[in-house]
């Protein structure tokens, strides 16, 4: 399959004319900022690296900029959008620029943030231009509740994309970085100008791209291991055994598990890995009595 022509795609005047007649307003409640480029689209498709076996779900599809552009690449895509305005006028673009590939396309009325399952066939990449404000959620919600997603490559704000990306010992790691690499390996993908958006956000974008791999081997749970990390930085400049002492119960509970785990409880969060989070973890679960569980 190959990409979609220029007269397959939306250009700025074709994005302000359909926004006309929808009277459609981009609002900042919804992060709507829509790629006028056609050639950003194509760009976003070819680094996802998506092809006609893959099923696609991409979250805010607007006026339908990528879709368009993923549309002739790949076996299906299902576009869940929130604005009834947008989702009402998708599938009427698309058979109007693409009535060939009509029938790949799914669409979804909801909010991303509350979907947990999907239509059949089920996803097996993810690739959106996110609202700014919900990126990260989405992320790690989709990661979560649907397995068969095998990779992701979403166009973010840049500063998230580079917290996404972050690597152990870096000023931006932190608990996005972490739970994103329980799921996948993470790499900032390339950065996105400004101008070719309208409106033109006040901040770059980059493209983050996530690939699935298997979880950290442990007997804890992903849960117990998020809250040891939701908790190593809600005070991140303090050690470990001071940063970790309420969610272990005691500072003297929160060094044993660190001990254990063979972690310095010296050292902050921002120094180590999943795998050293997930051990944490761990340690942590089997030291509690099935006692102090249940109370």
């Amino acid at each position: 399959m190959t990409s979609a022509p220029d007269s397959a795609l939306l250009g700025p005047a074709e994005i302000r004319r359909l926004a006309a007649r929808l009277e459609i307003r981009p609002t900042k409640q919804w992060g709507q900022n829509f790629v006028v480029d056609p050639n950003t689209v194509r760009k976003i498709v070819r680094v996802a690296g998506v092809g006609p076996d893959d099923v696609v779900v991409e979250i805010g599809p607007g006026l339908g900029s990528l879709t368009l552009a993923l549309l002739p690449v790949v076996r299906h895509v299902t576009a869940i959008e929130v604005d009834p305005r947008l989702a009402e006028a998708l599938e009427g673009t698309v058979a109007q620029l693409q009535p060939q590939h009509l029938d790949r396309l799914r669409l979804v009325a909801a909010d991303a943030l509350t979907v947990t399952s999907l239509p059949k066939p089920k996803p097996t990449a993810l690739v959106a231009n996110l609202p700014y404000n919900i990126s990260v959620p989405v992320v790690l919600s989709f990661l979560a509740h649907f397995p068969s997603i095998e990779r992701v490559l979403v166009m973010v704000q840049l500063e998230v994309a580079e917290r996404l990306a972050a690597k152990p010992g870096s000023r931006i790691y932190g608990v996005p970085s972490l739970k994103a690499a329980w799921y996948a390996d993470v790499e900032l993908a390339g950065r996105i100008g400004r101008n070719v958006f309208w409106p033109a956000p006040n901040v770059d974008s980059g493209l983050v791209s996530l690939v699935r791999h298997e979880p950290p081997a442990t007997s804890a749970s992903r849960e117990e291991v998020f809250r040891c990390i939701d908790a190593a930085f809600l005070q991140r400049r303090k050690s470990l055994r001071k940063a970790l002492a309420p969610w272990a119960g005691s500072a003297e509970a929160a060094e044993a598990a660190l001990v254990a785990a063979g972690v310095d409880p010296k050292a902050r969060g921002e120094q180590l890995d999943i795998s050293a989070f997930a051990r944490i973890a761990e340690a942590h679960a089997s030291a509690v009595t099935p006692e102090a569980r249940i109370r």
